[in-house]
């Protein structure tokens, strides 16, 4: 166990109308000019950029955090991305605490990579996007030439990228054949490389492992987080057969072959949680690993010979990984406990000897480590840069439980209790409070490293609140589903408990609250001024829904059907009906506290509209509303100097409208 007294790993890492409307002619007039000028951000109803926030902001700009994306061929050190410039780019690390060697020089980010197997190969696959817009494009990064090339089409999404035991062969979730369902393609390394269809079916198809062999292939056929089904498919006969984990519909996420005739999957099939069961395929006979335990299995990996089973579990938001020996009655050989952080990413190094695993958490940015099985060893192979702050003086949360509006049948009627982490100044209260509000919604906030929460909390004396309202992910799946569908207003309301919660606690100072969410986390925001705006001082909204009707209209395609499982279906008259009325758009003539809304123009998942709707609405109402938007962006900022700016707006935003005293009551 790692506990943060003995070592510092405490560890961080965010209508009816379909049409978009138009902006005022100002607004329109601050786009123009910004196109002419080259510019990348479109500052429209932003006050002058403040010196001396950018001057404290500085130090916090300039983390860098280090991300385990593989063991490099013959385990010679680990393959991380990590921000070189502007964006995260990939490097090699080849000693603990060494130097990293940049291997990639992009101007877009690079956010995933698989190495191969085959040290023969010597490369990996990587994606990358442009400009933010999700179309992610497969490139072969040769490591012994330091050259890359394109592997796919340049225009279809593809991701999911699994290989096969020769290093060679992939398998690939691609929208290729008509930009809207995911279809399994084979692509094949080398001179004789091409690409092949394995599997065509419409709706949103995943590889998870291909066999020893190489000729079957297990996938996943995906509806939502709550339902998705597993499959084996023989890739010389293309016959798909379904392998039932449940009697009923479950959330089967993730499987491998283990060696020996059965499969692992990661299912909530056998209880509230999910957990690692193991399936025959000869009987169809299914058996949990594990006894039933409260908190959820969300990652597994099986060293290469099968021999071991690495183990990730969330516990309330923190990570806990444990490696079992299935030689020997899967005795638990080696286990990393956080007390407060986050393990994104785990790893078998290709000799089965070793786990390699990253965590972030509230004093460290992101790092990489791993242990040896045998011995235990710890090897700490990043020190993420801090911009010159000690760590130690990052603030970790508390985690508290507030009451909901309604009863919990499994807590003998009592109060249903939300989950939050709370990052308290290190200065005597009352504080003003800001409750940031994850996207989603199925997401769940967990202890991870926030320049933007260390900034407010050390420089501002702002405690910043971070509730996993019902429908979060990490507390079973009754939870999960408590906002489903007609639900939905459920999860906005156990906002206005916590902001009622706040209120009456002698920490916080009752008149002095704002809200700050993004994506689904901005419809959040947006909904939360219409319903307790009386109780608010501002909110910040980040490529955030406004409307559900245009929202579902207008979203890329290949996402559509998937969203519509959760949110419901806008094309049913009634469903349609409820979505309009519940959406923020709605009811903006009751949004009369300041806002700040903020959009990348490329977002294929929440479309420019849905900002540029809300804008138009809150100003039609002489209310005030920033709006900034990044040109070469999607969903969420990813580019350094963006990312700069945004932060000093947020605290100029913040300086001014939620830190000033409230005005004396006459």
């Amino acid at each position: 166990m790692i506990r943060k007294a003995l070592v510092a790993l405490t560890l961080f890492a965010l209508l009816g109308c379909a049409q978009s409307p138009k902006l005022s002619s100002a607004s329109m007039q601050v786009q123009a000019a910004a196109a002419k000028t080259g510019a990348t951000l479109v500052e429209d109803g932003l006050p002058a950029r403040s010196e001396p926030v950018a001057q404290q902001w500085r130090p916090y700009q300039n983390m860098r955090p280090a991300l385990l994306q593989g063991w490099l061929p013959k385990d010679a050190g680990v393959l991380i991305s990590v921000r070189f410039g502007d964006v995260p780019q990939l490097a090699k690390v080849t000693q603990g605490e060494g130097m990293r060697t940049q291997l990639t020089f992009f101007d877009d980010a690079i956010l995933q990579a698989w190495v191969s197997p085959n040290p023969e190969v010597n490369g990996a696959i990587f994606s990358m996007d442009s400009g933010g817009d999700e179309y992610f494009q497969l490139y072969f990064l040769d490591f012994a030439r330091g050259s890359s090339h394109r592997l796919t089409d340049g225009r279809a999404r593809n991701e999911r990228v699994v290989f096969a035991a020769d290093g060679r062969h992939y398998a690939y979730a691609s929208t290729r054949r008509n930009g809207r369902d995911f279809d399994v393609w084979i692509g094949e390394l080398g001179r004789s490389g091409g690409h092949r269809l394995a599997l065509e079916r419409s709706g949103a198809w995943y590889p998870l492992d291909f066999s020893a062999d190489g000729k079957r292939l297990l996938v996943q056929e995906y509806y939502s987080i709550a339902h998705s089904r597993l499959h084996l498919l023989d890739l010389e006969s293309g016959q798909l057969t379904r392998i039932r984990v449940g009697k009923e519909d479950s959330a089967d996420r993730y499987a491998r072959f283990d060696g020996e005739g059965h499969v692992l999957v990661l299912t909530d099939a056998l209880g509230e949680f999910s957990t690692v069961a193991r399936v025959e395929l000869t009987t169809g006979i299914v058996a949990p690993l594990f006894a039933p335990q409260a908190w959820d299995v969300e990652e597994i990996d099986l060293s290469a010979d099968r021999r071991y089973l690495a183990v990730l579990r969330n516990v309330e938001g923190s990570s806990e990984l444990k490696v079992y020996d299935r030689e020997d009655r899967m005795q638990e050989v080696r286990s990393v406990a956080l007390d407060q952080g986050v393990i994104p990413r785990m790893l078998f190094n290709h000799a089965g000897s070793e786990v390699a695993f990253g965590i972030s958490g509230p004093q460290t940015p992101g790092d990489v480590f791993s242990r040896t099985l045998n011995s235990g060893v710890m090897t700490r192979w990043t020190r993420g840069e801090t911009g010159g702050i000690d760590p130690n003086l990052f603030v970790a949360p508390e985690l508290i439980h507030y009451g909901a509006h309604d009863t919990d049948p499994n807590m003998l009627n009592l109060p249903r209790q939300i989950p939050a982490h709370v990052y308290r100044p290190q200065t005597p209260g009352p504080y003003p409070a800001l409750i940031l509000i994850h996207g989603g919604p199925e997401s769940q906030a967990r202890p991870q490293f926030s320049e933007l929460i260390q900034f407010l909390v050390r420089e501002r004396g702002i405690a910043v609140v971070v509730p996993n309202v019902r429908g979060s992910s990490g507390y079973g799946k009754t939870y999960l589903a408590l906002d489903d569908g007609r639900k939905r207003q459920d999860s906005v309301t156990d906002i206005g408990a916590l902001i009622a919660y706040l209120r009456v606690q002698p920490d916080f100072d009752q008149d002095r609250i704002a809200v700050y969410g993004g994506s689904y986390g901005g419809f959040m925001v947006l909904a939360s001024m219409v319903q307790f705006g009386e109780q608010l001082r501002a909110g910040v909204d980040v490529v955030g829904i406004s409307n559900f009707v245009s929202f579902l209209t207008n979203t890329n395609p290949y996402r559509a059907e998937q969203r519509r499982r959760e949110y419901g279906d806008e094309r049913d008259p009634q469903m349609r009906a409820f979505l309009h009325e519940i959406s923020p758009l709605t009811h903006a003539a009751k949004i009369d506290k300041p806002l700040f809304v903020v959009q990348g123009a490329n977002d294929p998942r929440v479309p420019r509209s849905e900002a540029e709707q809300i804008v138009h609405a809150v100003r039609a109402n002489g209310q005030s509303a920033w709006y900034l938007l990044a040109l070469d962006e999607g969903h969420g900022f990813r580019k350094k100097g963006n990312r700069d700016r945004l932060g000093e707006v947020v605290v100029q935003f913040l300086d001014e409208h939620l830190l000033p005293a409230p005005p004396a009551q006459p």
